[in-house]
């Protein structure tokens, strides 16, 4: 189970669900359907959650029965690979589950089918319920409603490597805090380091665009508009980083071995990670690393993972399914299972000011996770719009930029005409 929003499904999802002839997609569900006696027989499927948390969900499950003695609850969960492709062929023949878990782009091409119910006709305080960014993930351009109600959030914060910033002339109390401190700080770092380690070791991509308050599509979603001023400075700033030394040489080719191996093997001081990266990925991969790396906020607003739970509007017996899926993501169970998984926050308002998650128990990593947590209130979700194959196109022409192949305007243009194709196929 990943709190990431996997991305790539939608194009094949939306392919899929378009060629349906005959199952049953009907009428959308009336008022009444909503408000009728929450009674008869409704199933749920989660992602990849046997064995490990099957007490929890049960337990969930075996509350809401109690509290609706005439609801009957089935559990399906499936596993996590190929559960794009299951839920894809679930939709061509009209087995939908009652209550679905469906990331937002999963959700995207089921909403555009009238697949999903709109949640805005639901007797629910969306805004007063849950935080808005997880929101905003099942809000899609050019499709008026809300297709999922947020049941738990991931996001990103930074990582330093301590040893390293004060062995290059850095001081840890005065970490960067935006893209300006990162190019001016990683200066004085390589006049120490010479080439044997680096504070920046990745490309810019899609998120960070986002996080410059670039808009990366249009209103409607029908074209990308991110080859904007702002992006096209933040390029050209890794361009002159590249050609100054200031990024590992073999950053472009494949033998770059990525951010996250790179920071684990002290040879980059800055990498990103969930709340809870220390405790669970440098404690397993790179031990001696847990006591000298700190953290602070992502630049920007940061990024924001979202996973949901989805209503099937054609629900035979709709207001027990939607009854059932406000009960799971509820503030309660929210919190109870954000408690027993690393690295996830509960969507709702009312966990702000859990402890749990707002205090930390002074660690390293336990500032982390309440630096993550805070980010929640602002960290904003990816489009679901966007895709792997938009990213390859995204990721060859920054390549280019970076090299000098091509101007960072030039190969920004580029990118945004080729995914512009992929957006009319």
């Amino acid at each position: 189970m990943s709190v990431r929003r996997l991305v790539g499904v939608a194009a094949g999802l939306a392919m899929g669900v378009t060629a349906m002839t005959g199952c049953g997609t009907g009428d959308e569900p009336s008022a009444g359907d909503l408000e009728g006696k929450i009674e008869g027989k409704v199933s749920i499927q989660t992602w990849a959650l046997k064995p490990k948390f099957t007490d929890y969900v049960e337990g969930v499950i075996a509350a809401f029965e109690k509290e609706n003695p005439d609801v009957e609850v089935t559990w399906l969960d499936q596993p996590g690979d190929g559960y794009d492709q299951k839920v894809l062929t679930q939709a061509q023949s009209g087995d939908l589950p009652d209550v679905v878990n469906l990331p937002p782009d999963f959700a995207l091409p089921l909403a555009e089918q009238e697949q999903l119910l709109d949640l805005e006709k639901a007797d629910v305080d969306l805004e007063g319920t849950f935080v808005e960014g997880g929101l905003q993930g099942y809000r899609y351009d050019g499709l008026d409603g809300t297709y999922g109600y947020p049941w738990y959030l991931g996001t990103d914060v930074n990582y330093w490597n301590t040893k390293l910033l004060e062995d290059n002339g850095l001081d840890p109390k005065n970490l960067p805090t935006d893209w300006d401190s990162l190019f001016e700080q990683a200066e004085t770092y390589q006049k120490t380091a010479k080439g044997s380690s680096y504070l920046i070791s990745r490309k810019p991509g899609i998120n960070d665009f986002q996080n410059l308050g670039v808009e990366i599509f249009n209103e409607d979603g029908t074209e990308l508009t991110f080859n904007q001023p702002e992006v096209v400075e933040l390029v050209q700033r890794f361009a002159d980083a590249y050609k100054a030394g200031l990024l590992p040489k073999n950053l472009l080719s494949e033998e770059f071995q990525g951010n996250s191996a790179m920071y684990n093997e002290s040879k980059v001081a800055w990498t990103t990670g969930g709340g809870q990266h220390i405790n669970t990925t440098l404690k397993t991969e790179a031990p001696s690393l847990v006591d000298v790396t700190t953290s602070n906020h992502a630049f920007g607003d940061g990024p924001l993972y979202v996973q949901g739970l989805s209503v099937n509007a054609k629900s035979k017996n709709l207001a027990a399914a939607n009854a059932l899926a406000q009960f799971v993501t509820n503030a309660e169970n929210q919190k109870a299972f954000a408690e027993l998984v690393p690295g996830i926050y509960p969507s709702t308002t009312e966990s702000a000011e859990d402890e749990f998650f707002s205090k930390s128990d002074g660690t390293n990593a336990g500032d982390a996770q309440v630096t993550a947590f805070e980010t929640l209130s602002t960290a904003i979700p990816n489009n679901p719009r966007w895709s792997p194959a938009m990213e390859t196109i995204l990721q060859q022409q920054l390549a280019a930029a970076i090299t000098g192949d091509a101007t960072p305007q030039e190969a920004l243009d580029k990118a945004v005409e080729e995914c512009n194709k992929i957006l009319t196929q």
